[in-house]
């Protein structure tokens, strides 16, 4: 899957030139936590996050009134307040590259950029729809996790079998193992019973984790 498929396209964002009380306010109104700035050319040059705006705020132990505040927070641009440095994506990157970037700089969005425009944003929310998605989470049915033997054709096998039972596997994920010599194994199947699930994993000769209705 790649970015395009997952990104939020015409994201919201604020330019330079944006007084900060009104990044502020947007990001109330959306429930965002962080927004792209662009320049006057549309062209995008930096990110604001709530955290910006707080260190750009006046402290609760200021002595001005918030007549004096508002008045100081009107002349704060977003342009002013902005962290300039911002790692960014193209739609046709792979998904799992932005997931990555966001991991290793501890950051909770990519803006996607093509020829310096911007034309979307992945989120955290992108990925936790994405993460739902791809292990049917919305769908009712048998979901197993299990032991698999890291060879060619077991994962193909299982399926199978699954499909002889009259069961619909629509969801089914991968990952490192930490037993030598298998893959970690959650699939989603509906149409079938965990009686059946049970049987077909002791055939395939997979080590049963967990395997529950939901």
């Amino acid at each position: 899957m790649i970015i395009k498929d997952v990104m939020t396209k015409n994201p919201v964002y604020v330019e330079e030139s944006t007084p900060i009380t009104e990044a502020k306010q947007l990001m109330v109104k959306h429930n965002f936590g962080k927004l792209p700035v662009l320049n006057s050319s549309k062209r995008l040059v930096g990110i604001i996050t709530k955290n910006d705006i707080a260190k750009a705020s006046p402290s609760d132990a200021t002595t001005l009134d918030m007549y004096e505040i508002s008045y100081l927070l009107s002349k704060l641009t977003c342009g002013k307040c902005m962290t300039k440095k911002v790692l960014t994506v193209s739609e046709n990157e792979v998904v799992e590259e932005a997931a990555r970037l966001m991991i290793d700089n501890e950051i909770g969005c990519v803006p996607v950029v093509e020829n310096d425009v911007v034309v979307g944003i992945v989120t955290e929310s992108d990925l936790f729809q994405l993460f739902t998605n791809m292990f049917g989470a919305r769908y009712k049915g048998v979901r197993a996790n299990f032991y698999m033997q890291d060879k060619p054709g077991e994962l193909a096998c299982f399926a199978a079998k699954v499909a002889e039972a009259k069961g619909n596997v629509i969801a089914i994920v991968t990952r490192e193992s930490e037993k030598q010599g298998t893959r970690r194994v959650t699939v989603k199947a509906t149409d079938i019973s965990i009686d059946a699930m049970k049987s077909i994993l002791a055939e395939s000769n997979a080590e049963l984790i967990d395997v529950r209705v939901i």
